[in-house]
């Protein structure tokens, strides 16, 4: 006997396309398929609004990371939102921000809440721990205690 998927499930097998399909395969294409022409994405460095500027946001991280990878590493949603825990990692071998590349590696965690619109990602808002990732860079040099 044949399962259909439930509403919410649909809606975290699409937004884990972000980091699993465009992020970590670097298939930005993908988000011609699976954002509306309006999507906007909140993050620590402002708002990307629109597809193109999407692409333009991870593509700039591939470009500094060419080795640059999400996983998710749970993920849970309810009604149209989906909330994700993703580790990212990458060497740092472009510039980033307009620093230049370092040879370091990082990985932080990030915490995105992806809103769905009639089936589509329609708005995301994303907490990084760029400082995390700018110490593990070499790029700051804040004492830990």
């Amino acid at each position: 006997m044949a399962t259909t998927q439930s509403p919410t499930d649909k809606h975290k097998q699409l937004a884990r396309r972000v980091p699993e399909d465009v992020a970590t395969e670097h298939k930005l294409d993908v988000i011609d398929e699976i954002t509306t022409e309006d999507v906007v994405d909140h993050t620590p460095m402002g708002d990307a609004e629109g597809r193109d500027e999407l692409k333009a946001e991870i593509a700039e991280m591939i470009e500094a990371f060419p080795d640059f990878s999400a996983t998710v590493e749970e993920i849970f949603a309810e009604d149209d939102l989906v909330s994700m825990r993703v580790t990212l990692r990458g060497t740092h071998e472009g510039e980033l921000w307009g620093m230049e590349p370092t040879g370091n590696t990082f990985e932080v965690p990030n915490n995105v809440v992806t809103r769905i619109e009639d089936g589509l990602i329609a708005e995301r808002w994303l907490v990084l721990d760029t400082m995390g990732m700018l110490r593990q860079l070499g790029l700051v040099d804040l004492p830990m205690e």
